[in-house]
């Protein structure tokens, strides 16, 4: 079918639409890795844009759901050069099609997808609107001109759980449970998988979980999950790390950094593109090691916000020096920008943060 992606700027591109019928609008954002398409369009940080893959043939593997970082595709829509129609792997369920036909979610090919990412990095991330059924582009300049920022919009809510619930870990230790609380701002599945292979039990709670309502369930950590848009809007968040920083650990992983940040007293900023792939590269202050790790996310923490000076930053990017971990010094709370869980992604990180986690958390 016809398809059009309109950009706020004025640009427009045609394609072959695929997947559902219909409109959607977002920020048009880019990923540069090279598989794990499945994690990306199911990860609830996506919420609210339009992913695209710099890679240029997506689906070639098919969709076995297996990978799943959530209940369904959580993207808004997804912009690639090539699609693979007939994909081949021995768990494939499906194709990159009816995995978008299935979420009721638009998708257009045929693109110049290298050009949109030199226009990303050039003038920054706009907002855009995807058209499947249609190629007038004027429509879709206009409704991308229309969308509020990201920064103005609701995310956490259309994604964080409606009720709280308990997974008790298959290795658990009856003779020293652990229960970790993860406060749900579109957590990714990974994150709890990991949590639960080390014995810990995981009480997942909504974004707006009250400080008085997370000490009720006695956690040994608090833990603030990654999550989509704008830092400051997870007041929840802010106001639970700055109520019960000191009583209990507090561990965050990617908007959950950010939350922690600024409960801290730092600030954040929007990134002119952001980070989203699986090869960035962290460097370590503590152990001089540079990670390759998995990241997905627009803002970032301001390294020279923090008044109170026994907040520390731990790590940074090596490519750009944004801030990638912050820790207190006399506090069990530290945080990470990327994801140590992956998915798609190195695990380079995976085991030591995972294991900090489990020794801090045991503390008894």
């Amino acid at each position: 079918m016809n398809a059009v992606l309109g950009l706020e700027d004025g640009t427009i591109v045609k394609g072959t639409g695929f997947g559902a019928e219909g409109i959607v609008t977002g920020e048009l954002v880019f990923t540069t890795q090279y598989t794990g398409y499945e994690e990306a369009l199911t990860d609830p940080s996506y919420k609210g844009q339009i992913l695209m893959f710099t890679y240029p043939l997506i689906g070639n593997y098919g969709v076995s759901e297996n990978c799943f970082e959530s209940d369904g595709v959580k993207a808004e829509g997804l912009v690639i050069r090539e699609e693979c129609p007939e994909p081949s792997h021995y768990l494939s369920k499906k194709s990159i099609f009816k995995l978008m036909e299935d979420a009721g979610k638009p998708g257009i090919s045929g693109i110049d997808t290298r050009m949109l990412t030199i226009k990303s990095r050039e003038y920054g991330t706009m907002r855009a609107a995807l058209i499947n059924g249609s190629d007038d582009g004027e429509e879709a300049v206009r409704l991308a001109r229309e969308l509020p920022s990201i920064s103005d919009m609701d995310l956490i809510s259309k994604v964080t759980c409606p009720q709280p619930f308990r997974i008790e870990s298959p290795l658990r230790d009856p003779s020293n449970p652990i229960n970790v609380v993860l406060m749900d701002f579109g957590r990714k599945l990974s994150i709890e998988k990991s949590l639960l292979a080390r014995g810990m039990d995981v009480t997942v709670v909504p974004a707006n979980t009250s400080p008085a309502e997370i000490s009720a369930y006695e956690p040994d950590m608090l833990f603030l999950s990654n999550g989509p848009g704008d830092p400051l809007s997870a007041k929840g968040g802010i106001k639970a790390v700055k109520e019960l920083a000191g009583e209990l650990p507090i561990v965050g992983i990617c908007l959950g950094h950010q939350i922690i940040s600024l409960a801290l007293g730092g600030e954040t900023y929007k990134l002119k593109f952001g980070h989203r792939g699986a090869n960035q590269p962290v460097k370590d202050f503590e152990t001089g090691i540079v990670h390759i790790t998995s990241q997905n996310h627009g803002f970032a923490v301001d390294p020279h916000s923090f008044e109170e000076e026994n907040v520390q930053v731990t790590q940074v990017n090596a490519n750009d020096k944004t801030v990638e971990g912050v820790c207190h010094k006399y506090l069990d709370m530290f945080s990470v920008q990327y994801h140590p869980d992956a998915h798609p992604g190195p695990l380079d990180t995976e085991k030591p943060f995972f294991d900090k986690v489990r020794k801090i958390a045991g503390r008894k």
